[in-house]
């Protein structure tokens, strides 16, 4: 625990005190992001925070290769290496997209190169765990595909979500968090090789999160940038293969914890998809065009709640929080395996409710689309009388 503790401590120290540092000198060279219509920050603020993420990241492998209480991950093993140079590659290519606007399919080669070298380090998804159903024992073929399309689909759901500040930076230290808990109980329970190393790379990436959170909390002084997010996702994706898809054991929440790190963003994400699946329908049948700008993403559906971001940021995290909290208890007790699946539902349920426009005006929380103010068809409120 002692070594565990010292290693979170320097992925948080080091990202703390570099964010400072590549704040600075990014305003210096002009390296900030302006604000926009399709942004909610009102300042120019920094960009590049991936870059101390990414060195805290490196310290916190380096502390823990040298301190001798990790020798079963890294001796005989090509797995931390290889984590090192997919994170590297995944990093350079978010960066590059930062200031250069990378087309789609080189930054789509990106990641696929990052999960190839991940696949070859060793680092593969042997055992595929599909939801209420059976584990599938994969080909190496299909191992090295389904590996890569892990870290693809894990890099772009953590870089989607980071539209709020300190909303992806948040998310993803609860879910390393709680992914860390999961696999320290597997390991005492005795169903992680002792070399695995899963649980030290979903402790470092808390860390790290952790350690940007104080500058990226509203108001952002600085943001990750694709170059962290991307970096954040490809963790998470070598964590959770290392524990989930390397293991044919079975072992209560090893199938949410698989793919939370996933289906978190996404159920999130879905708030708005729905909604904009449900406003494309309705403009169609009224004959509105299908790309006409609204302001229904997310942070602003929760700003119309009356929520600023601060609030909810906060509102997300909870609901995070509660999720994994709702895991980990039957995993710890061995009690109530069964809920675990309808809880999942019945809070993604709650977050469409809470958020989805369009539940929220069948319940009435808001007036039907042509009755509110400025909607084309909205019969206009009579002019107020002048004062005597």
């Amino acid at each position: 625990m002692l070594a565990n503790l010292a290693v979170f401590a320097v992925a948080f120290a080091v990202t703390v005190v570099l964010i400072s540092v590549v704040g600075g000198v990014v305003i210096r060279d002009g390296a900030v992001v302006a604000p926009d219509e399709r942004r909610v920050h009102t300042r120019a603020t920094a960009t590049l925070g991936g870059a101390a993420m990414f060195l805290g990241f490196l310290a916190a492998m380096l502390v823990a290769w040298q301190s001798g209480r990790f020798d079963a991950v890294f001796e005989a093993s090509t797995e931390p290496l290889g984590v090192v140079i997919a994170a590297a590659i995944i990093f350079v290519v978010g960066v590059i997209d930062d200031f250069r606007d990378v087309s789609a399919p080189a930054k789509l080669a990106g990641m696929v190169l990052a999960g190839s070298v991940l696949s070859v380090a060793g680092v593969t998804i042997l055992y595929f765990r599909i939801p209420f159903a059976d584990l599938v024992v994969l080909s190496p073929d299909l191992s090295a595909l389904l590996t890569v399309v892990w870290v693809v689909g894990m890099a772009n759901a953590v870089n989607l979500i980071d539209g709020l500040d300190g909303l992806a930076a948040g998310l993803v230290a609860i879910a390393a968090g709680a992914f860390f808990l999961y696999g320290e109980r597997l390991n005492d329970v005795g169903l992680l090789e002792p070399g695995n190393l899963g649980p030290l790379l979903a402790l470092i990436t808390a860390g790290v999160c952790l350690g940007f959170l104080p500058h990226n909390f509203h108001p952002a002084r600085i943001f990750m940038g694709d170059g962290g997010a991307l970096l954040l996702g490809l963790l998470m994706a070598a964590s959770t293969i290392s524990v989930g898809g390397s293991s044919s054991e079975p072992f209560s929440g090893q199938v949410y914890f698989f793919f939370a790190p996933l289906f978190i963003p996404l159920f999130i994400l879905g708030v708005p998809i729905l909604d904009t699946l449900f406003a494309i329908i309705r403009r169609a049948t009224k004959r509105a065009g299908v790309a006409e700008a609204d302001k229904e993403h997310l942070h602003h559906r929760l700003m119309r709640l009356g929520h600023g971001q601060r609030r909810s940021v906060l509102i997300l995290w909870a609901w995070t929080l509660a999720l994994s909290v709702f895991v980990l208890y039957p995993t710890y007790t061995g009690k109530g395996d069964a809920l675990v699946p309808i809880g999942v539902v019945v809070l993604g349920f709650g977050l469409y409710v809470f958020f989805g426009s369009g539940v929220q005006r069948a319940v009435g929380l808001l007036p039907p689309e042509d009755e509110e103010p400025g909607a084309e068809g909205a019969v206009a409120s009579p002019p107020a009388a002048s004062p005597p």
